[in-house]
């Protein structure tokens, strides 16, 4: 099983970083990043970078993704060429993404992880995260600011944008995984937004910074009290079942099949985490 508690943003021009995220760093996903991270005069140069490095290096259980150039760029091709000949690259990030991205699966035989970034994309969720091959997908707020004509500020904290995002994402099977936060020296702010993320339903969060690694992997693991309480409320459940009760009262609070199958789920998760 992959999971994506913490996505990495490597330059996909940084042979340096790109060498201590595979050996080093603990992210459960790696993003490569083709397009904010490299300069136009750059783009050719990152592709032979990546394509001669990536498959030299052991990325162990971490996902391997590659962040190409939106669709209507002069780049997006040659960057799908390239990508699908590296090996272990297991998931291509599709910036701007706001149609059927299933043409890029059956292309590359790669999973698809689309960003939410324009009006239209929103408008389209649906039909983006439908796509064959999607398995992800986040959002970006400073491109979608943009693209309605807002304030980068009032996209931070929105949580209308957030909702869809995740609602979509449920609905079809898919991981939702939070944005980037931006301000790297606020750790405190940083471990809010992840526990709020998590409260919504997103299973992770995209990082920008070695530091917000570690914080993103705890946050977004099962803690100590959700695993015993969801092991009482499975134990407890299972009883009441046996002798006939489909609900019943755990601490004052109502338990039905609801509560036990999100308890079934933290111990799944905790179990697969090891």
């Amino acid at each position: 099983m992959v999971f994506r508690r913490s996505q990495l943003f490597v330059p996909g021009n940084n042979e340096h970083m790109i060498r201590k995220a595979a050996l080093e760093l603990r992210p459960d996903s790696v993003i490569i990043d083709l397009e904010d991270a490299v300069p136009i005069d750059g783009k050719e140069n990152a592709r032979k970078l990546i394509s001669e490095l990536l498959p030299q290096l052991d990325w162990g259980n971490k996902e391997l993704c590659v962040r190409v150039n939106a669709p209507n760029t002069p780049w997006f091709y040659g960057d799908i060429d390239t990508v699908m000949k590296i090996d272990n690259v297991r998931c291509i990030v599709i910036p701007k993404a706001e149609f059927d991205l299933g043409f890029i699966y059956k292309a590359t035989g790669k999973e698809i992880e689309p960003l939410i970034e324009t009006a239209r994309g929103l408008l389209n969720i649906e039909e983006v995260i439908r796509s064959e091959g999607v398995t992800a997908v986040s959002y970006g707020i400073v491109d979608f600011a943009l693209s309605v004509g807002g304030v980068l500020q009032a996209y931070e904290s929105n949580q209308v944008l957030r909702t869809m995002v995740v609602s979509a994402a449920r609905a079809y099977g898919v991981d939702p995984i939070d944005r980037v936060y931006f301000d790297i020296k606020n750790i405190e702010g940083f471990r809010r937004e992840c526990v709020e993320a998590k409260s919504l339903g997103f299973v992770g969060k995209q990082v920008i910074h070695p530091s917000q690694i570690p914080i993103a992997n705890e946050v977004f693991s099962p803690s100590k009290e959700e695993i015993e309480w969801a092991r009482r409320v499975v134990e407890a459940y299972e009883k009441a079942v046996r002798e006939g009760h489909g609900a019943i009262s755990l601490d004052g609070q109502l338990v039905d099949h609801v509560h036990y199958r999100l308890a079934k789920r933290i111990l799944d998760f905790a179990n697969q985490l090891g």
